[in-house]
């Protein structure tokens, strides 16, 4: 569709939607550009202060894995006229929190009367020209490095089911609610080649548009990619979110799976997620000093041959 759409050629432009990558980039001076970003979603959990900061954490999101630091804000609400007002206060203010969390500041916003409730931000951050961090530097012989569990989709599809236990929401809600900040804060201590958050798109669906910006293979090692605690028993009882089934559509003819996966895994790697990890590619000495109980190895880059990811 974007494709479509007439394009206008300008020299500041460093990061356009050519690539698919997570934010825009503009240059304002040689030693300053703009990252901007626009995300929003639906109620995500029942807690309307709680899905105000995880839609801040997602939309603050996009600007770390670009390697920028957030500046300003402008909310984006659609809200039922007849709706609860004390519930779009406590939404309001849960984003608010995250985003004063990040340093963050908001300079306004607009709504429309919508009958289905949607929250997020227009962001904002500020890069160096020559240290933006895009999907498409991924080199063979890198290592990739991963910063968080997945499952948020599964496991709130087993919430919106009533078979999800509490222990297991409330570690969903605090990964979603943890900014990739402190990551993005590290890995700009060592040489970087690419970065992308994973979100919407699951892993491998980002995945895909990493490998296929940087014109190489992603090797994943199955077995090293962590879990959300609960996110394989609900996947393998068929919690299975509409997105992930539009992610499998999508990156899954990019796949080649070199072996039989236990039950649940595969989904899994497709399951969209909210407020996700950072997918970084790097050489192996910035890989060893990153690596820690949050950032983990998760595979490693390779020339291009016939797919773009390969499962191991």
């Amino acid at each position: 569709m974007l494709a479509k759409i007439p394009r206008v050629k300008n020299g500041n432009v460093l990061v356009g939607f050519d690539t698919s990558d997570d934010a825009g980039v503009f240059r304002l001076t040689p030693e300053c550009a703009l990252v901007q970003t626009v995300d929003f979603l639906t109620p995500i959990v029942d807690d309307p202060y709680t899905y105000g900061a995880i839609a801040a954490a997602n939309a603050l999101s996009d600007v770390y894995a670009m390697g920028g630091v957030p500046i300003t804000a402008l909310s984006i609400l659609a809200y039922p006229g007849t709706g609860d007002l004390d519930d779009l206060e406590r939404i309001l203010a849960g984003g608010a929190d995250k985003i004063h969390e990040a340093g963050c500041v908001i300079l306004g916003g607009h709504s429309v009367n919508d009958e289905e409730i949607k929250f997020g931000y227009s962001v904002t951050g500020t890069v160096h020209p020559d240290r933006v961090l895009t999907n498409a530097g991924a080199r063979p012989g890198d290592v990739l490095l991963f910063t968080k569990r997945i499952g948020t989709g599964v496991i709130a599809t087993a919430l919106k089911r009533g078979i999800a236990e509490a222990g297991h929401v409330e570690a969903s809600i605090a990964s979603m609610l943890t900014l990739n900040r402190a990551s993005c804060e590290a890995m700009l201590g060592v040489e970087v080649h690419a970065c992308t958050d994973a979100s919407g798109f699951g892993l491998l669906g980002h995945a895909r548009e990493m490998a296929a910006a940087s014109h190489v293979t992603l090797e994943i090692d199955a077995s090293l990619v962590r879990f959300l605690p609960g996110a394989l028993e609900y996947a393998r009882a068929g919690a299975i979110p509409g997105g992930l089934k539009n992610n499998r559509e999508f990156a899954g003819p990019s796949v080649r799976f070199d072996r039989v996966l236990p039950p649940g895994v595969e989904d899994l790697l497709f399951d969209p997620q909210t407020s996700g990890g950072l997918l970084i590619s790097l050489p192996e000495k910035g890989a060893a000093t990153l690596e820690s109980q949050e950032i983990y190895r998760i595979g490693q880059v390779r020339e291009y041959q016939e797919k773009a990811i390969f499962i191991v």
